[in-house]
């Protein structure tokens, strides 16, 4: 699977677990961001730096999704197995 397709199912995977996923400009806001899971008024967001590469955006989001319950939710093979690694 194409990293860029594969990160499309993990932003799939967060709006089913009931997490918005967002690209912003990091640079504009003039204090060191980075991109991470928050919590704005009970709503969860994953606000991702749009100037990463598709492999670093893939290793943030991945690193966010699996430390959550995924279990009773369907997710493709080849996406779990992008989770179960190391």
């Amino acid at each position: 699977m194409k990293p860029t397709q594969l990160y499309q199912h993990l932003k799939e995977l967060a709006v089913k677990l009931d997490i918005a996923v967002t690209e912003q400009n990091m640079r504009v806001t003039g204090v060191n961001a980075k991109s991470g899971l928050c919590i704005v008024k009970d709503q969860k967001i994953f606000i991702m730096d749009k100037h990463l590469t598709v492999r670093e955006k893939l290793d943030i989001l991945a690193g966010c999704l699996r430390n959550l319950p995924i279990d009773d939710i369907y997710v493709m093979p080849a996406v779990r197995k992008y989770l179960d690694r190391s």
